[in-house]
């Protein structure tokens, strides 16, 4: 099926300026990724017993199969939390977007 893929999706620190999300994002397209989105998020979340909110960045990977486990190698390389939000989503797209992200 050429129009399957994969979306992963990952967080960054708020911390973190533009062009230090960018080029952690183009290190993932060198990596295999064929597009990746960001923005600004508020996540609320439990970490040793406390329940945190904190702003981030959302950044998620358009990947093909065959990229996906050096792409997520490269998160987990790359990543400065100890424990990185990997998820990953198999989904379908259009013929054609999916033809156009399996190329890459």
């Amino acid at each position: 099926m050429a129009n399957t893929m994969w979306i992963i999706k990952t967080t960054l620190p708020a911390t973190w300026r533009e062009f230090e999300v960018t080029s952690f994002a183009q290190s993932l397209l060198e990596s295999g990724a064929a597009c990746i989105q960001h923005h600004q998020i508020t996540s609320n979340y439990k970490w040793d017993g406390k329940i945190n909110s904190e702003q981030e960045w959302a950044v998620e990977i358009k990947v093909s199969q065959s990229n996906k486990q050096s792409l997520i190698d490269k998160i987990t390389d790359l990543h400065p939390h100890d424990v990185p939000q990997i998820i990953m989503i198999q989904c379908e797209a259009t013929q054609e977007y999916g033809d156009w992200v399996n190329l890459q």
